[in-house]
């Protein structure tokens, strides 16, 4: 079973091992823009609308300077609505140009713009964590599991960090649904970040996972 969940991993790595993170254009690290702009994708992904269009949306945010708290803050509420839009984000966009604003102000003023102060008070605890990230306008549950999964990167004391969607899409393709058997198949460093991302898009596809086990076949 090993050698063969090795290779099913390899082959799905392959296939669709980009972290969404890397999808937007962020050069994730344990700093505080590259933080705060993994937070902004997180809003963004958590809303019902393709994954896609919100890593467009976030693209086309920090193409337009909104890589900071203070500049999403200071930036004007049309100016936010107006690059949403241009990701093609515009069933949500009103609503989310007001949350990233009022989530900026948050940050700033609580944690200083660094979401490494709210790690701290976290503990390095993910349960505590997500319930710090939920105190953001627009990130709920489901939007602090993708700031985790693909945190745990740049955040050792997270990882391993699959959640209950990225442990379905293991057992769609017949792996171990342990969080740390997973993280050992994918490797050091960003290995458990990959492989969570690469979970998450099998389970939301429903040719993705015969097609992973054909080619590592």
């Amino acid at each position: 079973m090993t050698r063969e969940a090795e290779t099913v991993v390899r082959t799905l790595l392959d296939r669709y091992g980009s972290t969404y993170a890397q999808e937007a254009g962020i050069r994730l690290a344990d700093k505080p823009g590259p933080l705060y702009q993994l937070l902004v994708l997180a809003n963004l992904l958590s809303a019902r609308i393709s994954a896609d269009i919100a890593v467009a949306a976030a693209r086309e945010l920090f193409e337009a300077g909104y890589r900071t708290p203070r500049a999403m803050r200071t930036a004007s509420w049309q100016d936010r609505v107006d690059a949403l839009g241009r990701g093609h984000y515009r069933r949500y966009d009103e609503r989310t140009a007001t949350m990233l604003g009022d989530g900026a102000e948050l940050l700033e003023d609580r944690w200083n713009g660094d979401l490494r102060r709210l790690r701290e008070e976290g503990g390095d605890d993910p349960k505590r964590i997500g319930e710090l990230l939920t105190e953001f306008p627009g990130i709920g549950p489901s939007g602090a599991e993708i700031f985790l999964r693909e945190v745990q990167a740049v955040w050792p004391g997270v990882a391993p960090y699959f959640d209950d969607k990225a442990l379905a899409g293991a057992g769609e393709l017949g792996l171990p649904r342990d969080p740390r058997r997973l993280a050992a198949l994918a490797g050091s460093g960003p290995g458990p970040a990959r492989l969570a991302a690469a979970l998450i898009r099998v389970s939301r596809s429903k040719t993705a996972a015969a097609e992973v086990k054909e080619n590592a076949g």
